[in-house]
């Protein structure tokens, strides 16, 4: 609970210090805060419980994944002041939109009654709204916008009627008081209408297909950091809390439930990857592959032992490769008018080391040893086949083969192909933070175990 009134009050200090003609000192102060929040986050005078009449509940799970959620944020804060250079009037508001997003991350994770939940994904939603349309003179950002506002919206309002439904069939939103109901008495059968509902708004927000048509035309229109705000925090928010939310407003996992999981991932898993195969931009490329890696997390709702783990450890392994993605797309797009594969051409010769960090990054993300995004596979796919869904396995087996060929198009760009014309200067803080995001990816491959039994 003190994490999430920190974090809110740092955002409300961001936000002042324009009235102080603090621009220069926003994003080193707001990184210093977080870190610091971080440690206390992460400390022994965090006190676990519940907070405001259940409202919020920290335990250990909600810890690791709300350190995980302040870490990325640290990382896109840390690009910002590069990223928004030619806009230094609007810095704090943009870094206090962040440290706000971050704040309904923490909700979205901590929750005990489904009010705090909604308020979470409202807050996380309204922040990405305003971040997708943040230029304003650019025709492509404002249709990113509005798409995400009008698609979001409609997301958010299937999941009110669902929590509706819900509070409706067992008279309570604390999931504790929901939890006992649906185990111990008898309740509406429409319960469970509402649990789908809710269910079909989390798909939108994860971009699961078939709800996952948005994604490409957002993830392309919008600022590149927010795309990369978009397919690395946000994702990896929802998914934690679909999560949470399934554990504990499902009686128990009926085979219904369990297909409808296979198949929603699998289409995420196939389409997602073929659908990459097609795009030359790479922002709507990665959109697709994040639609991919949404199918393979959704497949964490099937299994019977270690789930929190295997999906803890995918979404640590996920995050990091897509920060080092991304700092490099950075710098080698933000002299270009497109951001299409052709950009990094040439880019092992004239750059090495970023070619090496672009490198590691997508064969981490395609499953290859020895780096993190393998053994988030291995886990996955290890606790998968315990469950008895073979067929889950095989589809995600392929699915990763698939993968390879579109990531290796950019590798094939960096190494074989000659450059369009001269690189600029390299800003540090994209190669910090890059190279920071490849030793990260590289640490939890090579020591995968910390990572994945932090839960227990």
């Amino acid at each position: 609970m003190n994490t999430l009134i920190a974090i809110s009050g740092l955002g409300i200090i961001t936000l002042l210090a324009e009235i102080f003609n603090g621009r220069k000192i926003i994003v080193p102060f707001t990184i210093i805060g977080l870190l610091g929040i971080l440690g206390y986050n992460v400390s022994t005078s965090n006190p676990y419980g519940t907070f405001f009449n259940n409202m919020i509940v920290v335990d250990k799970p909600a810890v690791a994944f709300t350190s995980l959620f302040i870490a990325i944020t640290i990382f896109l804060i840390g690009l910002s002041h590069e990223f928004y250079k030619d806009r230094p009037t609007t810095i704090s508001d943009f870094v206090s939109i962040k440290v706000f997003l971050l704040a309904g991350a923490v909700a979205m994770v901590s929750f005990g009654n489904l009010a705090m939940f909604f308020l979470g994904i409202e807050i996380l939603s309204v922040s990405l709204y305003v971040l997708a349309a943040s230029r304003r003179m650019d025709l492509r950002s404002n249709e990113a916008g509005m798409k995400y506002f009008l698609m979001g919206s409609f997301a958010s309002g299937i999941i009110l009627f669902g929590i509706t439904l819900i509070y409706g069939s067992t008279g309570s939103f604390d999931t504790t008081t929901i939890y006992q109901i649906i185990h111990s008495t008898t309740y509406p059968k429409w319960y469970f209408i509402g649990v789908t509902m809710l269910l079909i708004g989390m798909l939108f927000k994860i971009a699961a297909v078939p709800f996952h048509f948005w994604a490409p035309d957002v993830y392309e229109g919008a600022p590149a950091l927010t795309t990369a705000t978009m397919s690395t925090l946000a994702k990896v928010v929802a998914m934690t809390a679909l999560f949470k939310l399934i554990n504990n407003l499902l009686p128990m996992k009926t085979y219904e439930f369990q297909m409808t999981i296979v198949v929603v991932a699998a289409l995420s898993m196939i389409v997602g990857n073929i659908m990459a195969l097609r795009q030359n931009n790479v922002k709507r490329m990665f959109a697709f592959s994040g639609i991919s890696h949404a199918g393979f997390m959704l497949t964490t709702l099937l299994l019977q032992n270690n789930a929190q783990n295997v999906l803890f450890y995918y979404a640590a392994a996920y995050t990091v490769a897509g920060l080092a993605f991304f700092a490099v797309v950075f710098y080698v797009t933000k002299e270009k008018k497109h951001e299409t594969i052709d950009a990094f051409n040439g880019l092992g010769k004239s750059h090495p080391l970023l070619a090496v960090i672009m490198t590691t990054s997508l064969l981490s993300m395609a499953g290859i040893p020895i780096l993190s995004g393998f053994f988030a596979k291995f886990f996955l796919l290890t606790e998968l086949m315990q469950t008895g869904w073979i067929v889950s396995v095989i589809i995600a087996v392929i699915a990763s083969i698939i993968s390879v060929g579109y990531y290796f198009r950019i590798i094939l760009a960096m190494y074989t192909k000659d450059a369009e014309g001269e690189m600029t200067k390299i800003p540090a803080v994209y190669l910090i933070i890059a190279v920071i995001a490849f030793i990260g990816n590289v640490a939890i491959g090579l020591y995968p175990g910390g990572l994945f039994n932090l839960l227990g």
